[in-house]
């Protein structure tokens, strides 16, 4: 199969891009960096053009009220240079619980992105991911005062990037969804946790308290980003973290 991956550059597209090739598919990775730019428009038609399948690993540059118009305008236009290039399968990675949590502006997008792509004229597949691994530090530096980590309790099931990456290679290769396939990592912690357990491997003498109003996470409310009946992926945390 021919694959236009675009956003094919990143964490996530460049593995799956690696996994399709590696498995004797064609995949082209497509981003700004070899002249693809989905809001614009220019060289989707290119980029697209013979593909049986498009996959959109594209994302918004923040994470504020600016991304819905990002997801919006970018999808409109790969939908339509996908229906004008024939393509018979478009697939998106999404988030798990991302229609549950409203107060976020991102997951709000996310969320619009796949209501474009269900209402959109193509057959489609959504993958839906828990939170990766690899964005922990990121998510400790967004809170930290001096040695002070805050952290909420909210519950995760932390995935690895390469099985992320494995499962939407495997979906694309596959008939469309035209439906969500939920992905998750073997285990569940309170992300208050999971800081502790990652600045003692890594040696990192801050500490981690646990406040319930700090950080992006604390808009989150129950267990909304796990999934215990999702596809759980074999790479656990601390694996992962030697």
């Amino acid at each position: 199969m021919k694959i236009a991956v675009i956003g094919g550059t990143g964490l996530i597209g460049s593995q799956v891009v690696k996994d399709l090739n590696a498995a004797g598919h064609e995949a082209v990775p497509h981003s700004q960096s070899t002249g693809v730019d989905v809001i614009s428009g220019q060289g989707l038609d290119e980029a697209v053009a013979g593909a049986d399948v498009v996959v959109n690993l594209t994302n918004s540059p923040t994470f504020d009220e600016a991304s819905p118009a990002f997801f919006q305008t970018s999808m409109d236009n790969l939908l339509a240079a996908a229906h004008k290039g024939g393509v018979g399968h478009f697939v998106i990675l999404s988030i798990v619980g991302t229609d549950q949590v409203p107060e976020l502006d991102y997951y709000r997008a996310k969320t619009l992105q796949e209501n474009i792509l269900t209402a959109g004229p193509i057959p489609y597949s959504i993958v839906r991911a828990t939170q990766f691994m690899e964005f922990m530090d990121a998510v400790l530096s967004w809170t930290t005062d001096g040695d002070t980590v805050r952290l909420p309790a909210t519950p995760i099931q932390p995935i690895a990037s390469k099985d992320v990456a494995g499962a939407v290679a495997e979906v694309a290769t596959g008939a469309p969804l035209n439906g969500i396939h939920n992905i998750a990592g073997p285990e569940i912690f309170n992300l208050d946790e999971l800081g502790r357990i990652t600045l003692t491997h890594k040696g990192d003498n801050r500490t981690v308290v646990t406040d319930p109003t700090t950080g992006m996470f604390a808009a989150v409310k129950g267990d909304v980003l796990t999934d215990k009946n999702a596809h759980l992926s074999p790479t656990r945390y601390t694996d992962w973290l030697s």
